[in-house]
């Protein structure tokens, strides 16, 4: 079982990214899918967080410009950037809780870069 994610890159101050992030593999069922960030000479933060009947949950340092979605069907979890700041440059990190016949899983990606900077 693995996650991978994609979609990061540089954009300026107040541009917008779409973060993806697929899970594949020997999957039961996916609990929790989330994202968390780890900036320059700093710990990992959580960001956003989304249950598998879509209930959200975000850090108070990006509500209202960060939006998190999920597509069951595929496995996938989307983080919406929008308003982007210089704070918001980190390397981003997919979560999620798999199932599979084996066991269950607590599963992270190996981290998308988002660098903004003008």
């Amino acid at each position: 079982v693995q996650v991978v994610e994609s979609g990061g890159g540089l954009v300026q101050p107040g541009g917008s990214l779409r973060l993806s992030c697929a899970a594949s593999g020997n999957i039961v069922s996916i609990g929790h899918m989330g994202w968390y960030r780890r900036a320059p000479g700093k710990q990992r933060e959580f960001v956003a967080t989304i249950t598998s009947s879509g209930t959200a949950s975000y850090a108070d340092a990006v509500k209202g410009r960060f939006t998190i979605s999920r597509d069951n069907a595929k496995n996938t979890v989307y983080l919406q950037m929008n308003s982007l700041k210089a704070d918001d440059t980190a390397v981003y990190y997919c979560n999620a809780d798999v199932s599979s016949t084996w066991g269950p899983y607590d599963c992270w990606g190996q981290g998308t870069q988002v660098t903004v900077s003008s």
